[in-house]
């Protein structure tokens, strides 16, 4: 599942580079041309806004925005779609739509801003580099495997199954207090310091438990489950904060999403109201 989870998401990266690459090849020349010398470049009439394939490239990266904010907002809210795949592949496949859609868009404008529009522009702007932050916070909370967002107390529950898993693995009750005790010091902040003691180094604890002769596969399981330990223990402590920040993310994402999304509707009831309705 790893595996394909990477795939997609390569998928996803390669599609936008290549789209956007393709059309500023193709397109290049006349958006480098100075906005009153357009009209006579070969491209006009099939990349302005109005054009053949620039007025496509506005309706397919619209479509794109609304079809992904649409779907992932319905797949958190609605209890039947919830059964419909993990909630973290919904969140990326919204990210890549609402990633090409705006280049599409951008592509539409011909870099020409004006009017009523520009304020859907600059809110489609807003929405995007705002996304981009609320992506960092959002990796920074643990989540459980469908994605859903981890209160202290699940990361305090699979510490404690960790602190079984590793009393099955490790036999020696020395060798196991020994290692506790120095995950859980590294757990505390420095007081002289206030900053975080260095993690340990678990090479070293692979180590240990080889001279232990702890079995070559219960080694690599129990530096898993350290390692695992650590992540943890070090989110948890800006658990709080994170989620905090991403409350507020949610305050100013959303307001910008919604101007978008209605000055965007707007916008194409005026176009097809002065009959711009691109090939049909």
């Amino acid at each position: 599942m790893r595996h394909f989870r990477i795939v997609i998401n390569l998928t996803y990266v390669i599609l936008t580079a290549a789209i956007t690459a393709w059309i500023a090849l193709v397109a290049y020349d006349y958006y480098l041309t100075p906005l009153e010398s357009r009209f006579f470049h070969d491209l006009h009439e099939d990349f302005k806004p109005s054009g053949a394939l620039g007025h496509g490239l506005g309706i397919i990266g619209s479509l794109l925005m609304i079809i992904g904010v649409g779907s992932y907002m319905l797949r958190k809210r609605l209890k039947r779609m919830r059964r419909i795949g993990l909630l973290k592949y919904w969140l990326e496949f919204h990210i890549f739509m609402c990633t090409l859609g705006p280049i599409l868009v951008l592509f539409h404008t011909a870099f020409k801003f004006g009017g009523l529009v520009a304020i859907s522009f600059w809110s489609m702007v807003a929405v995007f580099l705002s996304g981009i932050l609320g992506r960092y916070i959002y990796l920074q909370i643990p989540h459980t495997i469908e994605g859903r967002m981890m209160s202290r107390t699940d990361i305090q529950d699979l510490l404690k199954e960790s602190e079984q898993t590793l009393q099955h693995l490790i036999t020696d009750d020395e060798l196991r207090e020994s290692i506790t005790a120095e995950l859980q010091a590294l757990s505390v902040p420095n007081q002289d310091t206030k900053k975080d003691v260095k993690p340990v180094k678990l090479n070293t604890v692979a180590r240990h438990l080889k001279d232990a002769g702890v079995p070559a596969k219960n080694r690599s399981e129990i530096v898993a489950i350290l390692k695992r330990n650590l992540a943890f223990g070090r989110r948890i402590k800006r658990l709080e904060m994170m989620q905090n920040l991403f409350r507020y993310w949610h305050v100013a994402h959303l307001p910008f999403a919604l101007l978008m999304l209605i000055i965007m509707i707007i916008h194409i009831i005026v176009a097809l109201l002065f009959g711009y309705t691109w090939m049909f």
